[in-house]
């Protein structure tokens, strides 16, 4: 069995672990990295400067538009003023399981 992956399905929704590279030349996702507990953490690229949350919100921007989801229906749980973050995607578990993890698979670039 491989390492956890960066989605975890809790009660009310998904949980997800990133890794986010604030000032990057473009806004994508841009794969998974391995994190020190030897699970795995999405990797996210975003233009914003980490001040004032910007880059937190170009982050959630990106992913809301990526996964379909509202912004309001992504929240950062842990992480906000750190690259490593965990954020919680409300929704249904299982659909969001079947979803999210798509973006990896088709390069996660969605404009």
């Amino acid at each position: 069995m491989a390492a956890p992956g960066p989605f975890t399905p809790v009660a009310d929704g998904v949980r997800v672990a990133l890794r986010v590279t604030p000032k990057a030349s473009r806004n994508a996702v841009t794969g998974t990295a391995d994190t020190a507990d030897g699970g795995k953490a999405l990797k996210v690229a975003v233009t914003a400067v980490p001040e004032d949350g910007k880059a937190n919100a170009a982050v959630v921007k990106l992913l809301s538009k990526a996964w379909g989801v509202p912004r309001t229906g992504i929240t950062v749980l842990a992480g906000a003023a750190d690259r490593n973050k965990i954020l919680h995607v409300a929704g249904d578990p299982a659909e969001l399981m079947r979803r999210l993890p798509a973006t990896l698979e088709d390069g996660g670039s969605h404009g």
